[in-house]
């Protein structure tokens, strides 16, 4: 594991919550998927077909950020990237007769039935130990948030709130976004820090004037070079196992 050190002094005062993204941060995402595709598409096809399905979902993301569209529901944001993975990409085309109505929406589905990376439950916990609120703020609707807290065990309390863009009617990385759940949670940029596998979004959080820790999951920012990007941010780590000292370090506690 690694931890870059702290491009600023934490000295603004107190660390009051931490805000977590949710798929790929917090969630593996890639277990569920690969699990719900249809039985038939071999092993040695499943990885790379949920790897492109995830970055095609993020470009339809950015092309709504970037067009300035309203927050739609994320079943249909995903169902329009597998259907244009399935039908345009050169080295997934193929798995097309795999598909039916049914198992393409039993796929979608899996979405909604992550389990948390092995680490982050007990992070978590400990992050209350520090006094922190603790947040979920990602793009997707509030369904999705639900359904994937009860699958990965943190329906007990672990959030204080499950912040979507369906809910807040912004997605990230827009300005509004972030000063929308400032708003809701009645803290200032400074007393938070945001928890993200993706650059785009904690880059957001850092213009927003709120403290970043950038953790790199290998399923995720497949396309960013993580450690130049990693430089940009208060801290670096490779997994969650740190998190809580890290947070201790941002609060001025170390």
């Amino acid at each position: 594991m690694s931890s870059s050190p702290s491009q600023s002094q934490p000295n603004a005062g107190p660390i009051k919550a931490v805000i977590f993204d949710y798929m790929g941060t917090c969630l593996d995402w890639h277990g569920a998927v690969t699990l719900g595709l249809p039985d038939t598409i071999p092993a040695y096809q499943r990885s790379p077909l949920a790897l492109a399905w995830r970055q095609q979902y993020f470009r339809e993301s950015e092309r709504r950020v970037s067009k300035g569209s309203p927050v739609e529901d994320v079943d249909t944001t995903l169902k329009r990237a597998l259907d244009h993975v399935l039908h345009q990409d050169t080295h997934c085309r193929t798995l097309a007769i795999h598909f039916d109505a049914r198992s393409a929406e039993e796929a979608i589905q899996s979405w909604h039935r992550q389990r948390a990376w092995a680490e982050v439950p007990a992070a978590l916990k400990a992050l209350r130990g520090l006094g922190c609120e603790v947040y979920v703020h990602a793009n997707g609707s509030t369904r999705l948030q639900i359904d994937n807290t009860r699958a990965a065990g943190l329906n007990d309390g672990t959030f204080d709130l499950l912040m979507s863009s369906q809910l807040l009617g912004e997605y990230l990385p827009n300005p509004r976004a972030y000063e929308r759940a400032l708003e809701l949670i009645k803290l200032r940029p400074e007393q938070v820090v945001k928890v993200a596998a993706h650059a785009y979004d904690i880059r957001g959080a850092k213009k927003a004037g709120m403290k970043t820790v950038y953790v790199k999951r290998w399923t995720d920012d497949i396309d960013v070079d993580k450690e130049e990007a990693g430089k940009e941010f208060d801290a670096v780590l490779d997994d969650m196992s740190r998190l809580p000292e890290v947070i201790a370090r941002l609060q001025g506690c170390e």
